[in-house]
């Protein structure tokens, strides 16, 4: 459940823009990993979380000065990879390049303290595991996530995750029927949002739209972060995001 923090700071200097939103990752993905039984990693430089073949991991780089042996830790974990690999890396601090892997950049985004509009079509909280399928579904869909497929209800989305702090997911419908959904988390008085999804067959209806907005207002008055795909920029900036600074994302092929 989303909590507002009133010792959060009113506002989120664009220098500091990537150090938020890097912590913020970092509880997300140590969030899911422990919902679903994986290995979490914390250092001081970055947090790790090893999956299986179909879930995969993810390293999530927290600070730009890496030691050598931080780095070459970060390595070692990515050449173990027993499934997909990505390393999000919001002060492109490091060199993979020696690696088998695909490379590019997305900026981090910045939306101050404003406003939010509530949706314009239906839009849940998830609370039970019927509405958490759906959204798990939409996310493997819009996002191509072969690896969760043949699809095995919780793999994803644990249920687990519903019960972790500051974690909340958001499914959209129309005609009952479910079009789109995100997963918003908030902590350090700060919100992002991760996995905004809508599957193929129902785009260009507002879904993505409608579930970032309500997450926006119930996050009340906190600053919000998030990185952003080239297809989703410019969803965020409509919705009040402005540009921060470049992260550069490294994923196995």
């Amino acid at each position: 459940m989303m909590t507002n923090d009133p010792d959060g700071p009113d506002r989120v200097e664009l220098a500091d823009a990537p150090t938020r939103q890097a912590r913020n990752s970092a509880t997300f993905w140590a969030a899911t990993g422990s919902s679903r039984g994986d290995e979490v990693v914390r250092q001081r430089a970055y947090v790790a979380v090893v999956g299986s073949a179909r879930t995969g991991s993810r390293v999530l780089i927290q600070e730009p000065d890496l030691t050598a042996s931080e780095c070459a830790e970060v390595l070692d974990l990515v050449r173990g990879a027993s499934g997909p690999m990505t390393v999000e890396d919001p002060f492109s601090a490091l060199d993979l390049g020696e690696l088998d892997l695909r490379s590019w950049q997305m900026p981090v985004m910045v939306r101050q303290v404003s406003p939010a509009v509530a949706p314009a079509m239906d839009v849940v909280r998830v609370g039970d595991d019927t509405d958490l399928q759906a959204a798990e579904r939409i996310v493997i869909d819009s996002f191509d996530l072969t690896s969760f497929e043949p699809y095995r209800a919780g793999e994803l989305f644990p249920p687990a995750l519903l019960e972790q702090p500051g974690v909340d997911v958001y499914v959209a419908t129309v005609e009952g029927q479910p079009v789109g959904a995100c997963v918003a988390v908030v902590a350090d008085g700060l919100g992002s949002h991760y996995w905004v999804g809508t599957p193929s067959a129902s785009r260009s209806r507002g879904a993505g739209r409608a579930v970032m907005a309500a997450s926006l207002v119930d996050m009340g008055g906190l600053p919000a972060t998030l990185t952003a795909s080239r297809l989703g920029r410019p969803l965020y900036e409509s919705l009040g995001y402005e540009l921060a600074s470049p992260s550069t994302w490294w994923a196995s092929r």
